[in-house]
């Protein structure tokens, strides 16, 4: 028998980690990754009503054209950073690579509040999507490699549902304080989107660093004293005096071993024989996922206030919408574990497809909050699925690059995304039908894709 209060015998630490029962040690570190999961939802929402207002504000009075450039560049940086914030993880380790990326998005927040000109605001915006696109691969594997076997797919999507508190937060924003702020309403937001500079000290001594990193490195001591803390938590273990995350660690020489123990996983091993056709499927369903998601709703508040004439109206709208987000992401947590991940993935994006599709058709305000609130829901719980999957698929030498190319390629597609909608506007004579029906053609590849991917639920991950 295993799990709290459980012997731990003679196993492997990853095999005590996996065997341990959720205690509060894992829900400190959902808590400490989750928040500063939300402040990067916040920010990627705030630039959505922040352009709205900005285009607005006579100093700039930007067309449909430039605000797609706003949208997109941060994308751009989000593209760099994830493959290199994947990359830096696998090298320097998990809670480093997320304390640093929290460090860079703060002060690029504050210095786009007091950005003047377009291209001032073009450049604060790519350097807060460098450190936005790195976060969110590492934080995911992270939690993924501390989770027990049984619920790890659960933990994933309970950290992506953070994001919705964030999406929430970000729409109060908008609603309360832009409009209530005359032409310094989107400034205020963004400096209120700098919040997680000083959330990075608090990460700093609250995380723990990955067991399976720091066994890939060689040092052995530290990896001992982060699963002796997660066993006292769920009393497996116990008289071990530690402080914070991890036990009281040893000075000396003698607390850090440098040494390899395993031999160093390419990132070509991505396209290798055994791991090219999972990282296809898995990249297919990045694209397409980010593609539709960042398509839609980076522009949904600009585009229900062409609908409606009223952007105080639009931001009201679109706060109810991203409410919805919730619910799909704790219902995407409960089936994780009963349906798999591949079958809950298929699901939630095969229901996206059709409430993009509805939502394109949407005239009166009740169709677009019942269909919007539907899309929210159930791509919002897609994406808690494949944050689950994509560090589940991959081995701990290759998972944080793996997890970060794969975050890259879609960060691809949400460049590409909000640049077509201004086109997809003049197909359909200013609204959104067109735009929307591409979004729903882009969740059915999704979903395609995403049935090609390995089922690991129940199973142990990868050393």
């Amino acid at each position: 028998m295993t799990g709290a209060g459980a012997p731990q015998g003679n196993m492997t630490r990853n095999q005590r980690l996996d065997n341990l029962t959720i205690n509060k040690a894992h829900r400190r570190l959902l808590t400490a990754s989750g928040i500063g999961w939300a402040f990067d939802a916040m920010d990627v929402g705030l630039v959505s009503f922040v352009v709205t207002a900005i285009a607005a504000d006579p100093a700039f009075n930007l067309n449909a054209t430039q605000k797609s450039w706003v949208l997109s560049i941060g994308f751009i940086g989000m593209a760099i950073g994830a493959a290199l914030g994947g990359y830096l993880a696998d090298r320097f380790g998990r809670k480093t690579i997320f304390t640093a990326t929290l460090i860079v998005f703060g002060i690029a927040n504050g210095a786009m509040a007091f950005s003047w000109t377009l291209a001032a605001l073009l450049v604060a915006r790519f350097v807060i999507g460098l450190g936005l696109g790195a976060e969110l691969p590492v934080a995911s594997t992270l939690v993924s490699e501390f989770s027990p076997t049984k619920q790890r797919g659960r933990m994933t999507v309970l950290l992506e549902s953070f994001w919705a508190v964030g999406w929430i937060v970000a729409a109060l924003i908008g609603y309360l304080v832009i409009p209530a702020s005359g032409d310094w309403g989107w400034r205020w937001a963004l400096l209120i989107g700098a919040l997680p500079l000083l959330y990075a000290i608090v990460v700093r001594r609250s995380l723990p660093e990955s067991v399976r990193f720091l066994e890939s490195q060689g040092r052995e001591i530290e990896a001992e004293q982060a699963v002796r803390y997660f066993e006292q938590a769920g009393a497996v273990a116990a008289g071990t005096k530690r402080t914070g995350f991890g036990l009281r660690a040893k000075s000396g020489a003698a607390a850090v071993k440098t040494v390899k123990t395993k031999s160093a996983m390419r990132t070509r091993d991505l396209f290798s024989r055994r791991f090219l056709p999972i990282t296809l499927a898995i990249w297919a369903t990045w694209f397409f996922v980010n593609f539709s998601y960042y398509g839609a709703f980076t522009w949904m508040p600009s585009l229900l206030a062409d609908q409606f004439g009223s952007l105080t109206k639009s931001f009201g709208y679109t706060l109810v919408i991203a409410v919805a987000q919730l619910p799909g992401y704790f219902l995407a947590a409960w089936l994780v574990e009963r349906w798999g991940r591949r079958r809950t993935l298929a699901v939630f994006l095969a229901v996206s497809a059709v409430a993009a599709f509805l939502f394109s058709q949407s005239v009166t305000v009740w169709q677009v909050i019942t269909f919007g609130m539907l899309l929210s829901a159930s791509n919002l719980g897609a994406w808690g699925v494949m944050y689950a999957v994509t560090p589940e698929i991959y081995p701990t030498r290759l998972r944080g690059a793996a997890a970060g190319a794969a975050a890259a390629c879609g960060r691809v597609a949400a460049i590409i995304a909000p640049l077509l909608v201004p086109w997809f506007l003049t197909l359909s004579g200013g609204n959104k039908s067109v735009a929307f029906i591409v979004f729903a053609a882009a969740f059915v590849l999704a979903c395609v894709a995403a049935l090609f991917l390995p089922e690991k639920m129940g199973e142990t991950l990868e050393d």
